[in-house]
């Protein structure tokens, strides 16, 4: 006779306790990588909120297994023991979470966090089968007891195993490992709680004393659904959090590109706006940068004493441009470069080399102890320039001038270069290939010229800086057609000072690209003002080899056209053919700048440089202009006839525009006109004059026989 009552099982709630297994073991490994990828207080709440969720998940599909078993009498649940296997299970999960945290766990950790996860488990079931409350008691079988207690410890260890193999996984290739991991684990669970359940008997006439406690259909149902929106809501959150903070670190990784790259780039850029980008050497800024600062350290050294010295070379090649005008551009270059090697190798460590100019170099010497010590720099370079130079296949031969400033011995410390300057003019009167140490009376010059560029730096706040404007003739009309914008300086004391001066000033001093920004700014505003008068017509400006090589010109160039509301088609950009030549990669980039703005592009002077047709092609310019050298001996060279030809037609083929300036006779203008060229320029027509001049020509006022403005000028612009 059989003594224990009969049970069985609903098999649906058997199956949706063993998918809420399934969903709470997904979650859970879900969970287990938030915990290890998150921030320190970010994982620590993911870590107690996923504790709560996972020990919810496993005590529900515990509770539903509860609830799918059936006895011929009625049951229930007691509500305290019932939530003590609730916390059992929450504190089994922490444990796990705890350890899938951690960056590695070796064997020992495995084991003794299976064990304490195998016992929270156990602990869990054993409880809330206790929240029954048979009368009498369950009876127990212990061989199932123990294996129950095995598969909840083995199910812990394949968890945690589980949880570290994961992390080997590819993002793109985790779905599928994390489905079949959540399967096994669910079947672990289930499989420690059926046998647990299957360890249980119930002795006949045993009364259920929780019966009228937790228990029943809608119980069941509200577990499974709560559970279940739990598990759900908790993925969804983890999966949000973790696209989010993959975003995250995408824009991070992103930022730290852009920083990456906006460091090189200004590291690029102060590189070309402290180094001459032919020889790589500091340019003057940068010299006059490091001398202030070895001046500044040779106060501080000679405090009480002189005890140091420090000396300035300044080093001009002799015989440079003959061979720059015969070879050309690029054999130039060569020299230039080599030269720049050569200084290098002779300067000491620590020492400076600059080049400031076409072919002017400046060594700064530090701890020189007298002038001896300088004279012997300056001998080593004489003889290593001296050397010859392989171009083209072909030995060349140069030398140089230098001249030396010690100071404190030569002179103030605000004029050390202007006086090696003077030096190296003594130098070369000397009939160059040698040094010359400064001298008081070689000041006398290098003093006027530090006060000129002293006077020029203050000209434009001063208002002494004007604007001329040359006409331009059309070719075939006979009439005005545009203008070239020139600059004029007035000094207070000196009158006019002439360009060739203060032009080849400003190059020598850095003053150059304050004043071409001031040209742009002030040609812009004059072309404003006077189509506001009802004069339109195209404003020539000329952009020097300074301008083309700073960052940013075509820039600034555009602001200055916005700024004064103006048409970037009324400007035109004249760039000598021998500066477009220096650097073709610098003024393909310079052209393709201001192509993009709409300004209009002339090579100047072309003719003297030479260029390659190639590159030349490849320039989107719109016009070239005849250098006047070729205009003065039209009339009497065979020569210069056959060049002028030749450039005009190579120019119509190209697709270009010819203006020919320096016409000063009407036989050049008539061989001109004659040849086909489009615009001409020249004291034939007209000299440069000030802006309002110009204006009251256009009203009429002009000279007798003097050319009238194209109606075009009015509404709208001659094509080029």
């Amino acid at each position: 006779m059989n003594t224990f009552m009969p049970s069985s099982y609903n098999l649906f709630v058997v199956v949706a306790s063993f998918a809420i297994a399934m969903l709470a073991s997904y979650v859970t490994l879900d969970l287990a990588r938030r915990v290890r990828t998150a921030q320190r207080r970010v994982g620590l709440a993911w870590w107690a909120a996923g504790s709560i969720v996972m020990g919810t998940g496993i005590w529900a599909m515990h509770f539903l297994g509860m609830q799918a078993f059936r006895l011929p009498i009625e049951i229930g649940f007691a509500g305290g023991p019932t939530l003590l296997s609730w916390l059992a299970a929450v504190t089994a999960s922490a444990m796990a979470l705890q350890l899938a945290s951690q960056e590695t766990f070796g064997r020992a950790q495995l084991a003794m966090g299976a064990l304490v996860m195998g016992a929270g488990i156990s602990g869990m079931h054993y409880i809330g089968m206790a929240a029954m409350e048979m009368a009498p008691g369950i009876v127990w079988n212990p061989p199932l007891v123990a294996l129950s207690v095995l598969i909840a410890v083995l199910a812990s260890a394949t968890a945690l195993l589980i949880f570290k193999l994961l992390r080997r996984v590819r993002p793109s290739q985790r779905l599928p490992y994390q489905l079949a991991a959540s399967f096994v684990m669910a079947v672990a669970i289930c499989g420690m709680h059926y046998t647990g359940m299957a360890a249980a008997s119930f002795a006949m006439g045993s009364v259920c004393l929780s019966a009228g406690e937790l228990g029943g259909p809608g119980l069941t149902a509200m577990v499974l659904m709560a559970t279940g929106m739990l598990l759900v809501s908790t993925l969804f959150t983890s999966i949000l959090d973790a696209r989010l903070q993959a975003t995250a670190e995408r824009l991070t990784k992103s930022l730290q590109d852009s920083n990456t790259r906006l460091q090189a780039a200004n590291d690029e850029l102060q590189k070309r706006a402290f180094a001459d980008a032919l020889t790589g050497l500091p340019n003057r800024l940068l010299f006059e940068d490091r001398l202030i600062h070895a001046l500044l350290r040779l106060d501080r050294t000679n405090h009480h004493r002189v005890e140091d010295r420090l000396a300035v070379l300044f080093v001009d090649l002799d015989g440079f441009k003959p061979i720059n005008d015969s070879f050309g551009h690029a054999a130039g270059d060569v020299i230039l470069r080599s030269a720049a090697d050569r200084l290098r190798r002779e300067a000491r460590e620590g020492d400076t080399v600059a080049r400031v100019g076409g072919d002017e170099f400046l060594i700064l010497l530090e701890d020189v102890t007298d002038v001896a010590a300088s004279v012997m720099v300056a001998n080593r370079v004489l003889a290593s320039l001296s050397e010859p130079f392989e171009v083209a296949g072909k030995q060349v031969q140069i030398a140089c001038s230098i001249g030396i400033v010690v100071h404190p011995d030569h002179g103030e410390r605000g004029k050390l270069v202007a006086n090696a300057d003077a030096a190296m003019y003594a130098a070369k009167r000397a009939g160059g290939g040698c040094y010359a140490l400064f001298e008081p009376h070689m000041g006398s010059d290098a003093s006027e010229q530090l006060e000129l560029q002293n006077d020029l730096r203050q000209a434009i706040d001063r208002g002494q800086l004007a604007l001329h404007y040359q006409p331009k003739i059309d070719g075939t009309r006979g009439q005005i057609s545009g203008v070239e914008a020139l600059l004029r300086w007035k000094h207070p004391q000196h009158g006019m000072v002439s360009p060739m001066v203060f032009i080849a000033l400003a190059e020598r001093f850095g003053l150059i690209g304050r004043l071409g920004n001031w040209v742009i700014n002030e040609a812009c505003r004059q072309t404003a003002e006077w189509a506001r008068s009802g004069l339109r017509m195209r404003v020539a400006i000329n952009l020097s080899v300074h301008q083309l090589r700073e960052a940013g010109l075509a820039e600034r160039i555009e602001q200055a056209l916005l700024r004064h509301g103006l048409d970037a088609s009324q400007l035109l950009c004249e760039i000598t053919e021998s500066v477009a030549m220096e650097d073709i990669k610098a003024t393909q980039r310079t052209f393709e700048g201001l192509a993009r703005i709409g300004v209009f592009l002339s090579i100047d002077d072309f003719g003297t440089g030479y260029s390659s047709l190639n590159y030349l092609r490849q320039l989107p310019a719109q016009q070239l202009k005849i250098d006047r050298s070729f205009v003065n001996d039209l009339e009497s060279s065979e020569d210069a006839r056959a060049v002028v030809a030749a450039v005009v037609s190579l120019a119509h083929a190209l697709g270009l525009r010819v203006v020919a300036e320096g016409v000063e006779t009407s036989g050049q203008r008539d061989i001109l006109l004659g040849m086909g060229c489009d615009e001409l320029q020249g004291f034939f027509y007209a000299h440069p004059m000030p802006a309002d001049t110009l204006l009251a020509w256009s009203q009429g006022e002009k000279p007798v026989g003097s050319a009238d403005f194209t109606p075009s000028v009015i509404g709208s612009l001659p094509e080029l």
